[in-house]
């Protein structure tokens, strides 16, 4: 039997782990099933994109192929296929099937390493940059600036390869907290007895015979051989939260091979990932790992995900600088080769205005926001497993969730008992409460509600009054349960509970103001018009129906289940979630539109959707989704708010359609059904106690479910992106001053401004100063709306601010030029001496000025992290020209009398840059 053993460890309540034993040893892992029936008809869309590349392990096939093949074979043609025998296998052969086949871990297959966390940091667009400027500087012969470049290029991906190394570590921690057994029949050797033992379930091979118990999970794909009353929950991978019956198929229709049965719902197969809440079985392994439908589903997870808003957005600023550098570098080059006639000199001017325009930091600044952020967010109780993932949150202006646990808190509760006609009655409860306290099968989610509300006190009553005689367990297709009780001798009743619409079916009468009256049209109208009240405002409904009789000998069968008296409705209710109200208001004030896509009845939906304050408005259904093509999707999720009766497919198609539509989109999934859209999303959000292979596909991991905690989420991430483009936008152009600069001084200064070397220098000292911003405070305006890397907005900042810093540059080029006599190339070291400390202090001063849009005194105060190392990085530029350093970058002394000018310029430069800041809003209200 499959058994969970860890320390203390809890997964996700659709497979109900319990808390391991202290000293380690095996328990049970119980399942309780809810009562929502949405069977997902669209399932093997997803499937069949695994299946096409997964080959099973008994045949190399498809395991779909496999599966409906060997679930209408006969157990000798099972035994024949899989090469083993009821007795099972033997120690040896099981040994050689697990080299053969590998272990029986269908999540940990291509597991990335470092060198995939290398492989994403290399691939960015700014790290390529900086290679290629290292490249140049080898190129032309100095090694100094391309080991500087290279220097910042490791660090960049240092930062974020340990950053991923250490979200790895947390999601195995949570992975590694449950390990499960099984018991399998196996042999010494051919001439012993079988004997039933616990193996790991990683050792189970195709061919072991097991036997599957309540609690149990299903450790790998199985072909069911005998079974009693066997009652399996695979929501996990079928969105069906309603428990199914499995059974062996009868050899004259092999459900196999009946056109239309989805493959989860052969009735000869449980699956590696679901959990048996009922009855017990014996079962053979038809696959095991990445070969069942499991793991052909968790290769879903792995597959390379789209583009998110975070990528397209940085590409597209990098293109930006690129063109701004295949613009400027030309033009120096060739302006200054023709004005000097000394290409040499030009095609150094030309390196040097790469160097300016070039953020050398860049990689290294957004990888530390990005930690920083992730650091700020594990606070919080959330794993970052990407961290570009930051940034996509704070892009997010659409959030998509199943209203299960999400919304609501994912169990059910007893709300109230009434009878036919909708009055308040406790005959229906006490009747459905003697079934449920009785019956043998594990109960539902439905049947523990009651049991917990009416307590046990009733429990001795009833064990005490009746005795149990038979019992029809629950089926799907039935959708009801049966108990017959004796309470004196020579009467048997029988009770009936279920979906309202089964069992009303059944009732010939029903129960009113105690006594029993005809169920004629006119009262199934006005009952019918009961359960639609109750369903609208989002109750689940149990309907309990009766049948006195003479007792008899032998059991009782479904056919049993007619002429029954209606008793009357017992009621539940999800609740919701106390902070759901809170956190859905939270997010749509920071401009997050929060849709909810359910395969729950739209009238539940709609709800929950009113309970936390959403509008439900038209809600749109599976079978619209499954009419409509791309366009029309896209029109549908324009205005939709609530998409019920859903399957995985759907799902992904949606998240796609509102991608399409221009939205960053941020998915919340648990089930092994919602891979394909959580790698579909710009941000998939999974929670610790969802499926290994959500979490597989998931960005972020939520160590509490509570939407709250997302909430306060989507700021932090806005408030690494905004720190991020403080860098970004500022440095971007003040490199563009700076490169105008260089362009005006090429067309008339006969040597060069700054040397590349003393560039590289004065960008290190502002760069490092910039490590701070990760600390910074962000405006509260500024994380109301969700916010993107901006190309555009980059390109207009960089126009306005970036000529503005060039004129007090050319300001201090005349001071020096005329006033300090640095008008020669005899005097360029004094010259370049002074450009270098005004453009650093000009540079650190902008960043005080523009890292808000507020007035940066007293309104928006600077973090003390940031004015310490501006302030450091200002000094350190001061005392460069004076210290030992001086020589080897070729920088002259500068007079004191340059102090008085230097503080001139720049405080001029401090109310210029104020009143285009000012002006600059007026005209483009969305700050960077």
């Amino acid at each position: 039997m499959s058994r969970a053993r860890g320390e203390g460890h809890r997964v996700a309540p659709r497979y109900g782990t319990v808390p391991a034993r202290p000293d380690g040893g095996a328990r049970r892992c119980r399942s309780s099933a809810t009562a929502d029936a949405s069977m997902d008809p669209g399932l093997h869309m997803l499937r069949d994109a695994a299946a096409a590349r997964t080959g099973a392990a008994t045949g190399g096939r498809a395991p779909e192929a496999d599966l409906r093949e060997l679930a209408g074979a006969t157990p000798f043609t099972v035994f024949q296929r899989l090469s083993s025998s009821p007795r099972g296998l033997t120690e040896a052969e099981a040994t050689s099937r697990l080299h053969r086949y590998g272990e029986n871990r269908p999540e940990r297959t291509a597991e990335p390493g470092w060198w995939a966390g290398v492989g994403a940091a290399v691939r960015s667009p700014f790290v390529a940059l900086l290679t290629c400027l290292g490249v140049v500087f080898a190129a032309l012969g100095d090694p100094r600036g391309s080991l500087t470049i290279g220097a910042m290029v490791l660090l960049s991906i240092a930062v974020r390869v340990a950053h991923q190394a250490r979200s790895d570590r947390a999601v195995r921690a949570l992975r590694a907290r449950v390990r499960t057994t099984a018991t399998v029949r196996r042999r010494a050797d051919e001439d012993s007895e079988p004997i039933e033992r616990e193996v790991p379930t990683e050792d189970l091979v195709p061919g072991d015979v097991l036997h599957l118990a309540p609690g149990d999970l299903v450790p790998a794909d199985v072909r069911v051989l005998t079974a009693w009353d066997l009652q399996v929950d695979q929501s996990a991978l079928s969105g069906e939260t309603l428990p199914v019956r499995k059974q062996p198929s009868p050899v004259s229709t092999p459900p196999g091979r009946r056109p239309g049965v989805e493959i989860v719902e052969l009735p000869a197969v449980c699956f590696a990932g679901t959990a048996v809440v009922g009855g017990s079985a014996t079962a053979v392994v038809t696959a095991t790992g990445s070969g069942t439908y499991f793991g052909a589903m968790a290769r879903e997870a792995t597959a390379r995900r789209p583009e998110s808003s975070f990528d397209r957005g940085v590409r597209a600023v990098g293109w930006t600088l690129v063109r701004f550098m295949m613009v400027m570098v030309p033009i120096v080059l060739a302006v200054n080769g023709t004005v000097t006639g000394d290409w040499a000199q030009a095609l150094m001017f030309a390196v040097a205005v790469a160097v300016g325009l070039t953020p050398e930091m860049l990689p290294a600044i957004v990888t530390t926001n990005l930690a920083r952020g992730a650091v700020d967010l594990a606070r919080q109780q959330v794993i970052v497993k990407r961290l570009n993932a930051i940034q996509d949150l704070g892009a997010m202006d659409v959030l998509c969730v199943d209203k299960t646990g999400t919304l609501t808190e994912d169990r059910i509760a007893f709300a109230h008992s009434i009878d036919p006609a909708g009055v308040p009655d406790d005959e229906a409860a006490e009747y459905a409460y003697l079934a449920s306290h009785l019956q043998d099968v594990p109960g539902n989610r439905l049947d523990e509600a009651l049991l917990d509300y009416l307590g046990e006190e009733r429990s001795i009553v009833a064990d005490a009054t009746f005795d149990k005689v038979d019992e029809i367990p629950f089926d799907h297709t039935r959708r009801r349960a049966t108990v017959v009780v004796r309470r004196q001798p020579g009467e048997h009743i029988l009770i009936t509970q279920g979906d309202p619409e089964e069992v009303l079916r059944r009732c010939t009468h029903l129960r009113r103001d105690g006594e029993i009256t005809e169920l004629t049209r006119a009262l199934r109208q006005r009952t019918g018009v009961v359960i639609t009240a109750h369903q609208r405002h989002g109750m689940r409904l149990l309907a309990v129906a009766a049948r006195p009789g003479p007792a008899r000998l032998g059991g009782y069968h479904e056919d049993d289940e007619t002429d029954l008296v209606l008793v009357g409705f017992v009621g539940f209710v999800d609740p919701v979630r106390a902070t759901a109200a809170a956190a859905v208001r939270d997010l749509a004030a920071h401009g997050v539109a929060v849709k909810i896509l359910t395969g729950d009845h739209p009238s539940v939906a709609a709800r929950v959707c009113e309970q936390v304050g959403l509008d439900a408005g038209e809600v749109v259904l599976g079978r619209d989704v499954d009419a409509a093509d791309d366009a029309a999707l896209r029109a549908l999720v324009r205005e939709a708010t609530v998409f019920a009766k859903i399957n995985p497919a759907h799902k992904a198609r949606i998240v796609a359609a509102l991608r399409a539509e221009g939205h960053a989109v941020g998915f919340v999934g648990d089930g092994v059904n919602d891979a394909l859209a959580l790698r579909t999303a710009d941000v998939g959000i999974s929670v610790d106690t969802a499926t290994g292979v959500a979490k597989r596909a998931a960005d972020l991991i939520l160590l509490d479910p509570d939407l709250g905690v997302l909430a306060r989420a989507v700021t932090g991430g806005r408030r690494t992106l905004g720190n991020t483009l403080k860098y970004v936008t500022i440095t971007a152009s003040a490199n563009l001053g700076n490169a105008i600069s260089v362009l005006a001084a090429s067309a008339v200064l006969p040597f060069l401004p700054m040397l590349p070397i003393q560039l590289m220098v004065q960008n290190l000292l502002y760069d490092a100063a910039q490590l701070a911003l990760p600390w910074d405070h962000v405006d509260r305006e500024y994380l109301r709306r969700p916010r993107r890397w901006d190309a555009r907005g980059l390109a207009r900042f960089m126009l306005v601010f970036g000529p503005l810093s060039s004129v007090f540059d050319l300001t201090t080029f005349a001071v020096l030029w005329w006033a300090l006599g640095a008008d020669s190339p005899e005097r360029q070291a004094v010259f370049q001496a002074g450009w270098f400390l005004e453009g650093l202090l000009s540079q650190l001063l902008a960043v005080q000025l523009l890292r808000t849009r507020d007035t940066p005194l007293p309104r928006s105060r600077p973090a003390r992290p940031v004015v310490a190392a501006a302030l450091a990085a200002a000094t350190a530029g001061l005392l460069l020209p004076l210290s030992p350093l001086a020589g080897p970058l070729r920088m002259g002394s500068l007079p004191a009398g340059f102090l008085p000018w230097l503080a001139g310029i720049l405080l001029a430069y401090a109310l210029a840059a104020a009143v285009v800041k000012r002006r600059y809003l007026r005209w483009r209200p969305d700050w960077p």
